[in-house]
């Protein structure tokens, strides 16, 4: 396989092309040699002295330039080196015209200037130069000559410098010539490159974006089209390529938006089942020949707009919530004063109970509207979350009396993850409150197993919280991480939100599972921890696992 890529580049090269061009040339040079040594017209233009010697000379030149020709494009052999083979070649061919013709001087010195021009096009500066400089010798030579032996036909000297001066000077500009265009092609190479990797970043990047991104000519077809917008639009046949048949909406808001040029486009739907989007139009010419064409999903802009109100609504909460602490403990402090009055009628006291629950009620919101609004950055560490687990419920035994009620920790074997001690902690608290609270059948204590499963290698490590309750209905299910949703009279509605933003806080994940059999699952999967563990080697290296 590498011989015919060698070759190729070197007929992709300019030297080659270059070198082919000058194999041509050749060619006429010998038709023009061929003109004189075999027709009439020969004697009328040179006085030939040995017309057998050309007529052979001509004939190899013939052979040898046709060989020249077919191995400018077929043969491996460098170009440089045909073109020092072809023009030495030249050289002697003309001093052998030279020898056997009188008057051909100038003639042959006009030709021979072509060669040593294309050679330093070739060539290296030293070879194009001792090329030209041969050239030179040559015709000063044969001016010599003629001179000494026929001076009745020899041509003036100065005509013989000029020529030669003019071969030195023809090689040092076409060398100055072949190295500015060599290095203009390096650079336009390196130019190309680079676009070529821009143009492959950005129809990468473009792929990727969200936004659906399609770019159509003045008779709206489709050129461009990138994946998002291609599932926006129904993912359509690769076929299809009028924008009208593909979505006819778009395709008249396009022509209303050409028409008017300013109007703003409504959201639509371009396709069944797809989500609505809001397209923007731009222009990409001057002539109309080219529009850009976005495609913005609805949703996004919606959850832009819920994440500000809540941010709004979480600061909003926590500055009411922060003036409401002072009234609320006076309240539970005068509560808990009348309390202990020793005169008091039960109905009386049952109303202070009903007061003193309903301010524990409310300071609960107080702590977890407070808690959601100053929650600090998480700071991941590897944590044995098998370790962890059983560790949380032993505490959690130990700081809340359960009862008839059973909570309980599995795990099979140490499982590594990332994530804050304690913000996990807080998760599984809010978890285990839910599962004890909600998490039971009516007349049957609680059973909660907070469980590590063992994870099948390159899986992420799970913590699981299971309960054996009556479950969460579907409808219910999909609305229990929103925040101030709760079915039950004594809830806030913002413990599983707040368990939720804390995982993501940690890049973890928190999800509901329903039980089969009955029951509920709330799921955290985490990303994997790191350890350092001692190599067997005699070198003793410690390993990242």
């Amino acid at each position: 396989m590498a011989p015919p890529n060698h070759r190729n580049a070197h007929a992709a090269s300019p030297q080659r092309r270059e070198l082919y061009f000058f194999t041509l040339y050749r060619l006429l040079e010998v038709a023009l040699l061929a003109l004189v040594a075999f027709s009439p017209l020969g004697e009328l233009m040179l006085e030939i002295r040995q017309p057998v010697v050309l007529q052979v000379l001509v004939m190899v030149y013939l052979a040898a330039a046709l060989g020249m020709v077919y191995a400018s494009f077929r043969s491996q052999m460098p170009p440089r080196r045909q073109a020092a083979l072809g023009l030495g070649l030249d050289l002697l061919v003309a001093g052998g015209v030279l020898a056997t013709t009188s008057g051909s001087q100038g003639g042959i010195a006009l030709l021979l200037l072509f060669n040593v021009g294309a050679g330093a096009l070739i060539l290296p500066q030293r070879a194009g130069l001792g090329f030209a400089t041969a050239a030179a010798l040559l015709v000063l030579a044969d001016s010599l000559l003629n001179r000494t032996f026929d001076p009745l036909n020899a041509r003036p000297l100065a005509e013989s410098v000029m020529f030669s001066v003019t071969y030195l000077a023809t090689a040092v500009l076409c060398e100055l010539l072949s190295r500015q265009v060599s290095e203009s092609q390096a650079l336009a190479e390196k130019r190309g490159e680079e676009l070529a990797n821009q143009a492959e970043i950005n129809e990468l990047v473009i792929r990727r974006m969200r936004t659906g991104i399609l770019v159509v000519d003045g008779e709206h077809r489709v050129k461009v089209c990138n994946e998002a917008a291609w599932g926006l639009l129904g993912k359509p046949s690769p076929d299809r390529q009028q924008l009208a048949d593909i979505a006819m909406d778009l395709h008249r808001a396009l022509l209303l938006w050409r028409q008017g040029r300013g109007d703003i486009p409504r959201a639509m739907t371009l396709a069944e089942g797809a989500p609505e989007v809001l397209p923007r139009f731009v222009s990409l010419s001057l002539t109309d020949n080219l529009f850009l064409i976005f495609l913005d999903d609805s949703r996004i802009y919606s959850d832009r707009a819920e994440e500000l109100t809540l941010a709004t609504l979480g600061r909003l909460s926590a500055s009411i919530a922060h003036e409401i602490r002072n009234p609320l403990a006076a309240i539970n402090y005068s509560v808990q004063l009348l309390e202990e009055t020793a005169v008091l009628p039960e109905a009386d006291r049952r109303l202070l109970e009903i007061i003193h629950t309903q301010c524990q009620r409310m300071n609960g919101i107080v702590q977890d509207i407070l808690g959601l609004a100053r929650r600090e950055r998480s700071q991941p560490e590897t944590v044995d979350i098998s370790q962890f687990a059983r560790r949380f419920v032993d505490e959690y035994r130990a700081s809340h009396p359960l009862e008839t009620d059973i909570l309980q920790a599995i795990s099979h074997r140490s499982t590594l993850a990332m994530a804050d001690p304690r913000h996990l902690h807080q998760v599984l608290t809010i978890l285990v409150q839910n599962a004890l609270t909600y998490g039971r059948m009516p007349g049957e204590p609680a059973k909660v197993t907070v469980s590590v499963p063992s994870a099948p290698p390159g899986a992420p490590p799970e913590l699981n919280v299971l309960d054996r309750g009556p479950g969460i209905p579907a409808a219910v299910a999909e609305q229990i991480f929103t925040p101030f949703y709760t079915t039950s009279e004594h809830g806030t509605g913002l413990g599983l939100y707040i368990a939720k933003q804390l995982c993501e806080a940690n890049q973890c994940t928190l999800s509901y599972q329903p039980v089969p059999g009955g029951g509920s699952c709330f799921r955290i999967i985490l990303p994997p921890g790191m350890t350092l563990m001692q190599d067997d080697s005699p070198t003793g290296r410690l390993n990242l696992a």
